[in-house]
């Protein structure tokens, strides 16, 4: 009798304690939502508004750290303040993939490969440049005794380095893709694919240097081919993932009659686009690239394999998600800021940060533009060039890799990305609209906007002849081309990729073929 009374005491404890846990669960979630509701409001009300000193990443942020801050003065409680603490974890598997695939699938690709050796000369070297010059300012400044990080190895600024000049595409997309806006297209397209692309070298600099700092070792310059390599390895083998992904998925759509079925179409089409990022980062390949090159594939052949319902409904819905993971996002990094996980705050450092991170971007926009001009035939012009330089917006991604720091000096790492994060999104991105205004690259509200300077778009339903892969160097003069004789060359591999892709491609996996109506 006596046990089984205990028994009973026990298991009535127990679901007590459970029924605690899920309330709290329960509360917080409510939370969460209703916060993100604010966020998705304050965005209806700048594009209402048209408040362009405020764009939506920066409500977000600020949205955030208003809550954040309030939750830190009212509760103390350590589950609390770790249930609204930024996981990256969750950033990289649930909140990052729907954004970069909406990118890749309504990708104006006309502009993104005409200007493809430009935004490679940006991403690869660029990215480069912008590393070393802030990972050795930053030891220097060790070394100096001026800032409290590690003073005998480079090999941990240089992975500081690394993780800061990754451009996020998140805050990117949020602040210059933005409609009203209406940016100059060759502006957006370079900062855009540039932030897309450089976060593969980002993210490999990074695990390179991590890998050094763990055995101990210095880079030395025999090792410098060794670390490249691998980065072509991982790009190369996120492109083919991607690829292949697209035309598998392309391929099951159009010899089958799922269309008949909406709602399997889909579920099975963002399956497959989810798919494609999980298994590059499951073998250590760039998920970003990825899927992002799975979704440019799956616009250029699957559009026209989806029934008509499809075609509206799965480009909305996307578009939804990624509206959504974006305001999350900026949501969780403003509220992290008071969470009280980071106890080690250095504001000589945070300046001194953000004056590296300006200065090393600048000693790779201006020298790479005027390299790139010298085989362009429309220029790159010197206020084109500061825009860019300015536009280089850290977000979520840097955070998330300052999360996987090693060493004792995480903590300030941490603190210095979460507020060079902060000022670039909210100072930076708030000063966008004027910069633009100024410097001639935004358009007046009569003129086409990005969205919708070309006809390399996805909305396949509402234009058909959208899907021209690779046009690049057309005769009117578009960015992109070099001397007659490169121009030519270009034209010829456009020509062979046409003719292959008419003949082969797109019959096997889908897609508009000349001279036919779009069915449904």
């Amino acid at each position: 009798m006596w046990a089984g009374s205990m028994a009973s005491m026990f298991g009535r404890r127990r679901l007590e304690e459970d029924d605690g846990t899920h309330e709290f669960h329960a509360l917080n979630t409510l939370l969460l939502v209703v916060v993100l509701g604010l966020c998705i409001l304050s965005a209806y009300l700048i594009k209402k508004y048209r408040f362009y000193f405020m764009p939506e990443s920066s409500a977000a942020l600020c949205v955030g750290l208003v809550v954040g801050g309030i939750a830190r003065l009212i509760t103390h409680s350590d589950e609390e303040l770790d249930f609204l603490s930024f996981d990256p974890e969750m950033f990289f598997f649930m909140l990052l993939p729907p954004i970069i695939f909406e990118a890749g699938y309504t990708l104006r690709r006309k502009n993104f490969f005409r200007n493809l050796g430009t935004i490679c000369l940006f991403a690869v070297i660029g990215t480069l440049v912008s590393t070393f010059v802030v990972g050795y300012l930053t030891y220097a400044l060790a070394r100096a005794g001026l800032v409290d990080v590690d003073a005998t190895n480079p090999m941990e600024a240089l992975l500081f380095g690394a993780l800061i000049s990754a451009v996020d595409p998140v805050a990117t997309l949020s602040i210059m893709g933005s409609p009203e806006l209406n940016c100059d297209p060759l502006l957006y397209s370079l900062v855009f694919g540039e932030s897309v692309l450089n976060d593969a070298v980002a993210i490999v600099l990074f695990r390179t240097f991590y890998n050094y700092y763990e055995e101990g070792k210095e880079l030395d310059q025999s090792k410098i081919p060794v670390a490249l390599f691998e980065f072509l390895g991982v790009s190369v083998g996120s492109v083919v993932i991607g690829l292949a992904t697209g035309l598998i998925c392309s391929y099951i759509f159009r010899h089958t009659r799922i269309r008949d079925y909406p709602k399997y179409e889909i579920s099975l089409l963002f399956l497959f686009a989810y798919g494609a990022y999980a298994l590059a980062e499951s073998i250590e390949l760039s998920g970003i690239m990825a899927l992002f090159f799975c979704g440019v594939v799956l616009a250029h052949y699957n559009s026209y394999n989806l029934s008509k319902t499809s075609q509206t409904t799965a480009e909305e819905i996307f578009q939804a998600l990624s509206t959504v993971a974006e305001s999350f996002v900026f949501m969780y990094m403003g509220m992290g800021f008071f969470t009280g996980r980071f106890k080690v705050w250095d504001l000589r450092f945070v300046v001194l940060a953000v004056l590296f991170c300006l200065l090393g971007r600048a000693l790779h926009v201006f020298p790479l533009s005027w390299l790139s001009n010298a085989t362009r035939r429309l220029q790159i012009p010197p206020k084109m060039q500061v825009v860019i330089w300015f536009a280089g917006l850290r977000g979520a991604i840097a955070f998330a890799l300052s999360q996987n720091m090693p060493g004792p000096h995480k903590d300030i790492y941490e603190t210095t990305t979460l507020s060079i994060v902060i000022f670039t999104t909210v100072v930076c991105g708030g000063l966008t609209e004027p910069m633009l205004r100024h410097a001639g690259m935004k358009r007046a509200h009569g003129e086409p906007s990005p969205l919708d300077d070309d006809d390399d778009q996805v909305r396949a339903p509402l234009n058909p002849g959208a899907y021209e892969l690779l046009e690049v160097g057309s005769g009117d003069g578009a960015a992109g081309r070099g001397d007659a004789r490169a121009t030519r060359t270009v034209r010829g591999l456009q020509a062979m990729f046409r003719e292959i892709d008419n003949r082969y491609l797109k019959p096997m996996f889908g897609g508009q073929m000349p001279g036919v109506e779009a069915s449904g």
